[in-house]
């Protein structure tokens, strides 16, 4: 992770409406799934919580209901005066492409991918690298050598999580089942649990006890599923080991909340550019807490922390499926 400058910042919070008058303070766009998934949003909201007790300052958001509001709600954070403006989700790589010349004083975020614009910061994350190790607990823990994934949008970004857990947990057992499904190709696979529950049913149907969510709120419906079914389940981006003690095996965690708060800490001006967060840098990584500290024994972890200091030193190498659309693990 780069070291940035930091700056200590006030802000006004403001209603989001016409006639508003201007003040300086950071923003949030929070992608479709809701603020409060429990997931990829809700890591965003807690590190701009965070940024809000450490410093007292206050930040505005915003929610989006429809893709059609991508636009508009974040022309509408710029005309207000809101500086920086951290917006969530791959799919608002247009929309900064757009929206973001035309106010070259604004600093903007963009988490999930990349706009190269002079004024966005890139932020993205190697998924790849921290699913792997989840692949590994995975591996480690089931009994019927099956394991299985629900991806949200059948996408790059997801297939690549789907791959790096394959990878992990064929490198722990290259016998090792991995049942792949995806709840859809539109936003609405974000927030579907009753769909994610269904599929989770099905893949346990067919031998799996373990099963990784990478689905926004859709994954809620998958991790109940495992949980009423008395198998593993494995959450993502925030640590959901709360939410099923002794059935969430672990989380793959993404650092959402340190993308957010190091960029309402730096502020107007910040140092832009591609950010990558990755094992290196303790971007991804996995969950162990007092939830799951019982599922997870010693040897377990030894070997999940020999394969992340191999992986930080480069001697193993995870492929990441964005990069040629392939994965060696299937």
């Amino acid at each position: 992770m780069k070291s940035l400058k930091t700056l200590t910042l006030s802000a006004s919070v403001l209603a989001l409406g016409a006639g508003m008058a201007l003040a300086e303070g950071p923003a949030l766009i929070f992608d479709l799934g809701g603020k409060f998934d429990k997931s990829f949003n809700e890591a965003a909201y807690n590190g701009a919580e965070r940024w809000k007790a450490e410093t007292g300052g206050e930040y505005r958001d915003i929610e989006m209901q429809s893709a059609a509001q991508r636009v508009q709600f974040a022309r509408r954070m710029a005309e207000s005066g809101a500086n920086p403006i951290v917006v969530l989700g791959f799919q608002n790589a247009p929309t900064l492409e757009e929206v973001a010349p035309d106010y070259p004083d604004t600093s903007f975020v963009l988490v999930d991918a990349v706009a190269d614009l002079p004024n966005v910061r890139s932020v993205i994350f190697a998924e790849h690298e921290g699913s792997y190790l989840v692949g590994m607990l995975a591996a480690m823990a089931s009994e019927s050598n099956t394991i299985s994934f629900v991806g949200g949008m059948e996408i790059p970004l997801i297939s690549a999580f789907a791959c790096g857990y394959a990878q992990g947990a064929k490198a722990v057992n290259p016998d090792m089942n991995v049942i792949v499904n995806y709840t859809g190709n539109t936003p609405e696979a974000w927030n579907d649990p009753v769909r994610g529950g269904e599929i989770a049913r099905g893949q346990i149907s067919q031998g799996s006890d373990v099963v990784f969510a990478a689905a926004g709120g859709t994954g809620l419906g998958v991790l109940q599923a495992a949980a009423d079914a008395g198998v593993y389940s494995i959450g993502v981006d925030s640590n959901q080991n709360y939410l099923h003690p002794g059935s969430v095996l672990t989380s793959m965690l993404k650092l959402v909340d340190e993308a957010v708060y190091q960029a309402f800490t730096d502020g107007p001006g910040m140092e832009t550019g591609v950010v990558t967060m990755n094992l290196a840098s303790a971007g991804v990584g996995y969950a162990l807490d007092e939830h799951n500290a019982d599922l997870i024994t010693a040897e377990m972890q030894e070997a999940v922390e020999a394969a992340r200091a191999s992986i930080i030193a480069g001697e193993t190498v995870v492929h990441d499926y964005r990069t040629d659309s392939t994965c060696p693990a299937f």
